[in-house]
């Protein structure tokens, strides 16, 4: 347990507030809004006494849900400096998931895009004492008395009478609070009814934000470009959390992070290090990088000695400025890279690493420096914050990744049953992913349990693998391999973009298709070979982390 004063989260956003007082803090992209570190302070201190107002007690949970934005940003820290608990609920939840997470919750404020609000019947989240708008901070929905009936102009009144003097950096004074004690409940499903409710320690919060001071991912003065949405552990820790306890400077994408307005944002923030999922990387090399370098003359020249260092270079250049030209690395996070992918980047020295955690872990359980980076890795354990064991491996040394230490959840919230199955008798936490670990403890990930097959004579078939190899090929957008007696079925969206392009009729892509269903079998076992591409003609459904719903296909 992180129990020095400086290890302490409350005390983390205290200290950061006093000393980066004049810097700036957080903008929402696009806009005006630029926050320094003294008015979010300022307006934390402003949340805090609506939080007393409306009867909010230590442990309550008030739940958020939204867009990047500073208001969200501002709701988060004041929640959790206030001694109440988050509850960050993604924006792309369909409403029944969000009324379920509320209710499930208990949560008696909710902060909300007004937007989202209108697809929630307020009749569906009775317990709810009052709702907020993320857009404007204005009260939406009262439940509560006269007494603590709240507008603008009562909190102005409250804030008057316990600031005469006007608010500064001494004034900025929080709870005294354990790291032992729970600071967010973050569900990992959007489905009604088998949604889990992480429960978070601040303990965990506080050792990935000391990962990223001590790593140097975050510093004063440090620039982020925050696009992935921050109800999700990964950005929520480094773009946000972290960002902001080391003094640096949180850039808020609020509109969907089509590649236009983050190029955009890129040429103008010039970040100093960028948290990214693999799709973003995957689709520069698919629609930048392969087709230059599948061209004969420039295949070609990549053959040859020194030759080939001018086009590599020239295609590193072009790419470090497309992400701004100075950040020091890409961290990728979220799900594995395209083994294609990352071997290209790797032979340009691309500054790009690849970490691994989930939202039971808050969410960092391994990481390297790019230039320690180990291929088809997902980093190195984290040196005295976790420890990560193999359980029953195979004759390759395949098994379950079970991991303990500082950053592991306390289980799920009023979910004892599922608590239980996530824990091994002797205290580790079982990821559900099957996987390496190296003498210098780099991890390898091969794929999940529930998805793993059998071949006919009992071979282990990962078809993550295979289906990185499938999405690689010409006029694939993203695929899906399953079972069927034994035999191996892709179902494949295909890239219609592209299609649309070469003007391919439907008979001409089943014909490439089936061209790409041999050149991949030329790159796998006997046991995996595919027996058949089946034409999907639209995207596969995904949860809001944007992973396809394997469960609802069937060969």
């Amino acid at each position: 347990m992180l129990n020095k004063p400086e290890e302490n989260l409350i005390k983390i956003y205290e200290n950061s507030f006093r000393q980066h007082w004049d810097l700036e803090a957080v903008s929402d992209f696009g806009t005006t809004i630029v926050l320094t570190y003294g008015q979010m302070a300022e307006r934390i201190a402003r949340m805090h006494l609506l939080f007393k107002h409306c009867g909010i007690k230590e442990g309550d949970r008030i739940a958020v849900m939204g867009k990047n934005n500073s208001n969200w940003v501002i709701t988060y820290l004041a929640t959790i400096t206030y001694g109440a608990v988050i509850v960050p609920i993604l924006q792309d939840f369909k409403a029944n998931d969000a009324i379920h997470i509320i209710n499930h919750s208990e949560s008696k404020l909710l902060f909300i895009t007004d937007l989202i609000w209108e697809n929630i019947d307020a009749e569906q989240v009775p317990d709810l004492q009052a709702v907020l708008s993320l857009n404007n901070m204005e009260l939406i929905l009262s439940r509560m008395s006269k007494s603590q009936a709240v507008d603008t102009m009562t909190i102005e009144d409250l804030f008057a009478e316990a600031y005469p003097n006007g608010f500064s950096k001494d004034n900025v004074k929080y709870i005294e609070r354990s790291n032992a004690e729970v600071a967010s409940i973050n569900y990992t499903s959007g489905t009604t009814g088998f949604s889990k409710g992480v429960i978070t320690p601040a303990n965990a919060l506080a050792g990935n934000i000391l990962f990223g001071f001590k790593t140097g991912l975050v510093y004063p003065g440090c620039r982020h470009v925050a696009f992935l949405p921050l109800a999700h552990a990964y950005g929520c820790a480094f773009d946000f959390l972290a960002c902001l306890a080391a003094g640096g400077h949180t850039h808020l994408i609020g509109r969907t992070p089509s590649p236009k307005i983050l190029m955009k944002a890129f040429a103008e923030v010039k970040p100093t290090v960028i948290l990214s999922v693999p799709l973003i990387l995957e689709k520069i090399y698919k629609k930048m990088i392969q087709p230059q370098i599948s061209r004969t003359a420039v295949s070609w020249v990549l053959k040859m000695p020194l030759l080939d260092k001018v086009v590599l270079n020239k295609i590193r250049e072009t790419l470090v400025n497309a992400f701004g030209g100075e950040f020091s690395e890409i961290i990728i996070g979220g799900a594995p890279l395209n083994a294609e992918v990352e071997a290209f980047l790797k032979r340009i020295k691309f500054p790009l690493t690849v970490g691994y955690g989930m939202t039971e872990t808050a969410p960092l359980i391994s990481f390297a420096h790019w230039d320690k980076f180990k291929s088809q890795s997902c980093g190195q354990v984290l040196d005295g914050l976790m420890e990560v064991r193999i359980a029953s491996p195979d004759g390759d040394g395949v098994g379950e990744i079970q991991v303990r230490g500082e950053h592991v959840m306390l289980g799920y919230y009023k979910n004892e049953q599922a608590t239980k199955e996530s824990f091994t008798e002797d205290g580790w936490l079982r990821t559900g992913d099957l996987g390496t670990v190296d003498a210098d403890g780099f991890i390898y990930i091969k794929g999940r349990c529930k998805t793993m097959l059998l071949g006919a004579s009992g071979q282990n078939i990962y078809p993550e693998e295979i289906e990185a190899k499938i999405n690689n090929m010409p006029y694939v957008l993203e695929s899906l391999v399953l079972q069927k007696d034994t035999k191996l079925v892709a179902l494949v969206c295909p890239d219609f973009e592209a299609v649309d392009a070469d003007h391919l009729t439907q008979t001409q892509l089943e014909v490439l298709m089936e061209e790409n269903r041999k050149l991949v079998n030329q790159q796998l076992a006997t046991y995996e070979q595919i027996n058949e591409i089946r034409i999907f003609n639209h995207e596969f459904e995904k949860t809001p982390k944007k992973s396809i719903k394997r469960f609802l296909y069937e060969a």
